[in-house]
């Protein structure tokens, strides 16, 4: 099931696979998405607050941190464009929002069309 719309000139789609093995892997994907996400976000408030009262020791730690979870979720969104899953829209989206924000939205507008697919299936 393909789902097509078009955004500021950028086609925005997401492809729920017909086969129950790479459905289940998407969703797996999806999962871990949001988890990470999840993770960084909440890792991204005491970042912030260290970076405001100018404690390098904490950011010295927590920033390379944030840092890796960035890189994991534009990586694991890339997998899902290779998947054909969703297109680039959805790993550029998480690098104009600086990450977790970003991949939070992504991931709730994907969830939204993948789980209309199953129950149509």
């Amino acid at each position: 099931m393909s789902d097509n719309r078009e955004v500021l000139g950028l086609e925005i789609w997401v492809r729920v696979p017909d086969d129950e093995r790479p459905r289940r892997n998407m969703r797996l994907l999806l999962n871990s998405i949001a988890i990470v996400a999840v993770l960084d976000v909440l890792l991204l408030i005491p970042l912030v607050w260290a970076s405001l009262t100018d404690n390098d020791g904490l950011i010295s730690v927590l920033g390379p941190i944030h840092g890796f979870g960035f890189m994991l979720l534009v990586g694991m969104c890339v997998r899902g464009v290779s998947n054909q899953w969703w297109g680039w829209w959805y790993p550029l989206f998480i690098i104009v929002t600086l990450g977790p924000i970003g991949s939070l939205v992504g991931d709730l507008f994907v969830r939204r069309r993948y789980n209309a697919a199953v129950a149509r299936s």
